[in-house]
């Protein structure tokens, strides 16, 4: 018995020991989860102690927080149009906006991850919020990815420090990387031994460029403040600085941009490294401060402003004190054609869109230059004509006038339109740099209005057309004054049968004239002056359509070719115009009497698209037509030249346009051609050409633009303008880029009469902000 109770006392001892052992120990949780209050930990394998409170977890790690966000605000996009990459903003805004009655509107709250943390093993501390990761980190948040062989955070204020680490950070393809990179804040780092490259870079590879430094910290504002940095090329250091600041931030930032190196026959050596200054969300300046050795220092400014789809500005000015343009440098104006004689240079341009409620709409346009030669002279560049004038072009929709023009047009506009009118005033002023400047001087509008409408007349088919005009003409020598014009007119068809198309219009024009002198100007008429004319024309024509069915493959099945032969007659009444000044057109009205007939044929392509839809594409058209005056003066040579205007699409890409005027008496012949034609892909191969050519001796040019992908990463750009009646070159362009992954150079070359001009152009990639670099 005693025997039998030893053994029962050994086998409940030995159990229970092994309890009490087995109490002390953590528990062992396979493949599951553990939950804290903001945390979620899964992993293959999770010892979890109480004393302290802290859980390890082993294999495939994963570490989520998980937010809960209020119930979804409704928002609206806002299309900045094309201003948002000009100032290089977000392409999208949202802004908060009133929320209709009958919008239905997600009232529950919401969970998201904010953060997932991953590695291979992971210490996580519950009662300090804390942990330590070794093996394959990684950390993924809205605008960050870290990746490290191992590291330590402070979950609380998501600080901590990691070893042999990446960033990723999805705006500007920031990539950043370390010895050892310690997260000091939310989007803020330090990092030592590493380089930072706004670029993508694929797996091991190395970045084509990138800037290294044996300290670097990332500041809230967006910038990469570095100390002892150097900028390499694959890896090969390149330049060195002390101190360097790169913007690596979406947002616009205050500092240098990329320079440009120039080298010219004339101009010398050339350096022009401007600063951008970001003075709020929605405006900048950008100063220019250029050096040219053999010329002087030219200083050039932009401003830019941005309220609104069509509330925006853009302002830019350059000035040089000229060294070559003094008298004593013979060689200068011997080599060249230029004929001005100032030595202060200046080109002061802008333009202003503003649309304001109830359909008012503003449009100003400033060009403002010192010389005829200027534009010329200074064509490419940074501050150049051509580049000035495709900023303005793609920002506004409108260029400048051409750079050989004499006489440069400054306007305001202010354009109030209702149904079927329009109100229109202008103030016109003119920047005149003509060679001769003798009597007179080019007009200025100070203002003109302009009233147009067209009215239907209750329910019948008669239409009421009217033009009435008010301008105040002056200049500083000649003729000027005030006119008012009124040109009303009634329209309507004639029931000339099912197959014929015709309409009728007659008007009365009235015009008064206030006639004044300026300066040196002479008027030996009447100051008043009143003009009356009435007019009358008609138009009969006939439309014939037919489609043709072509046998290609593709999406186009045929074609319909629109043929409308028609006559026209106008007439002008025969009126003494002799006491009248003469400004523009609307003056010096010739009498008319005359018969135009032609031939108008239109042609599109038809046929269904991969989905099945309808397709229709215009293919071209071609029109001829010729006019007969009925005056008794013109009864030896009544026929006006033929008029032969004739447009190609061959393809939408693709556009030829032929226009011709041919005489048709002895010596005539052919009294002008114009020739053009544009071609572009959608990977940006382009080909232009215009050639023109009238028999008034002035006209005979041609130029030429194209631009094409040799390569992958190699671009070449060339562009000619010829003076065939002067037997010169004007100018003549060749560049040549090459644009790997993140980071472009582009070698330009230019003659002009006179010089070549050699620059380089460096950028990088997402580099959207400047830099600001101390030597």
């Amino acid at each position: 018995m005693t025997k039998l109770f030893n053994w029962f006392f050994l086998k409940f001892s030995f159990y229970c020991t092994v309890l009490l052992i087995f109490s002390f120990q953590p528990g062992v949780l396979q493949a599951e989860t553990v939950e804290t209050e903001e945390w979620q930990i899964e992993a293959d394998k999770l010892l979890r102690f109480e004393n302290p409170k802290s859980i390890i977890a082993e294999g495939n790690v994963v570490l989520t927080k998980i937010q809960i966000l209020p119930p979804k605000k409704e928002t609206k996009t806002k299309d900045t149009s094309g201003w948002a990459f000009l100032l290089e903003e977000d392409e999208d805004i949202v802004v908060d906006e009133v929320v209709k009655q009958e919008d239905v509107l997600d009232t529950e709250p919401r969970l998201v991850t904010a953060v997932t943390i991953k590695a291979d093993w992971i210490a996580y501390d519950v009662e300090h919020n804390s942990i330590k990761a070794k093996g394959n980190v990684s950390i993924d948040s809205d605008t960050d990815q870290l990746f490290a062989s191992e590291g330590s955070l402070d979950l609380n204020n998501e600080t901590g420090s990691f070893k042999e680490a990446t960033i990723l950070r999805d705006k500007l393809d920031l990539h950043l990387e370390g010895d050892v990179i310690t997260k000091t804040g939310e989007r803020t780092y330090q990092i030592e031994n590493g380089w930072v490259v706004t670029c993508k870079v694929e797996g091991d590879n190395t970045p084509p460029w990138s800037f290294a430094a044996s300290e670097t910290n990332v500041t809230q504002g967006g910038y990469a403040v570095m100390k002892h940095a150097t900028f390499r090329i694959k890896d090969v250091p390149v330049l060195y600085s002390p101190w360097l600041m790169v913007p690596v931030g979406n947002e616009r930032k205050t500092g240098l941009l990329f320079p440009e190196i120039s080298s010219s026959e004339r101009n010398g050596f050339g350096f022009n490294l401007p600063l951008f200054i970001n003075l709020s969300d929605s405006s900048d300046v950008t100063l220019y401060p250029e050096y040219l050795a053999n010329r002087g220092f030219m200083p050039g400014i932009e401003y830019r402003y941005v309220l609104g789809e069509q509330k925006k500005g853009a302002f830019m000015a350059t000035y040089l004190k000229d060294s070559l343009s003094d008298p004593s440098e013979t060689a200068y104006w011997n080599d060249t054609d230029y004929t001005h004689t100032n030595d202060d240079r200046y080109w002061i341009r802008g333009k202003v869109d503003h649309d304001f409620d109830n359909n008012v709409v503003t449009r100003t346009d400033l060009d403002i230059v010192s010389d005829r030669d200027y534009l010329t002279e200074f064509n490419t560049g940074l501050t150049g004509f051509q580049q000035s004038n495709a900023k303005f072009q793609d920002a506004f929709g409108r260029s400048f006038q051409n750079k050989t023009s004499d006489e440069r047009r400054n306007s305001m506009k202010v354009l109030k339109s209702w149904d079927g009118m329009a109100l229109e005033g202008v103030f016109l002023g003119i920047n005149d740099v003509r060679e001769d400047k003798d009597d007179p001087t080019p007009l200025w509008k100070l203002p003109g209005l302009d009233f147009t409408g067209s009215q239907s007349i209750g329910e019948s088919d008669f239409t009421v057309d009217w033009d009435a005009d008010y301008v105040n003409y002056y200049r500083e020598d000649g003729i000027g004054g005030h006119r008012i014009d009124l040109h009303p007119r009634l329209s309507a068809p004639l029931p000339l049968g099912p197959y014929l198309e015709a309409r009728a219009e007659a008007g009365v024009r009235d015009t008064f004239y206030n006639i004044q002198t300026f300066g040196t100007g002479e008027w030996d008429q009447d100051d008043t002056q009143n003009r009356l004319l009435g007019d009358f024309n008609t138009e009969i024509g006939t439309t014939f359509l037919r489609d043709f069915d072509l046998d290609i493959e593709g999406e186009t099945e045929g074609i319909t070719h629109n043929f409308r032969p028609y006559v026209k007659y106008d007439y002008l009444t025969d009126t003494d115009q002799e006491d009248l000044p003469d400004f523009d057109s609307v003056d010096q009205k010739d009498h008319k009497n005359k018969i135009t007939y032609g031939l108008n044929n239109f042609f599109n392509l038809f046929g269904v698209d991969n989905e099945g839809d309808d397709t229709d594409r215009d293919y071209g058209h071609l029109k001829i037509s010729q006019s007969f005056d009925l005056r008794n003066e013109e009864s030896d040579t009544p026929f006006s030249a033929v008029n032969v205007n004739f447009r190609w699409n061959p393809t939408e890409q693709s556009k030829l346009i032929y226009k011709t005027d041919y005489g048709v008496y002895d010596d005539d012949g052919f009294t002008s051609h114009t020739v053009e034609a544009n071609y572009e892909n959608s990977r940006g191969d382009s080909a232009n050409l215009d050639y023109r050519y009238a028999d008034d001796g002035d006209t005979h040019e041609i130029n030429a633009a194209l631009r094409a992908q040799l390569f992958d990463t190699v671009f070449a750009a060339y562009s000619i303008e010829h003076s065939l009646s002067e037997e010169r070159i004007i100018s003549q362009n060749i560049s040549l880029r090459y644009q790997p992954a993140c980071w472009s150079i582009e070698l330009r070359s230019q003659y002009i009469p006179g010089d070549h001009i050699i620059s380089v152009l460096f950028n990088l990639a997402n580099i959207g902000s400047p830099i600001a670099l101390n030597m």
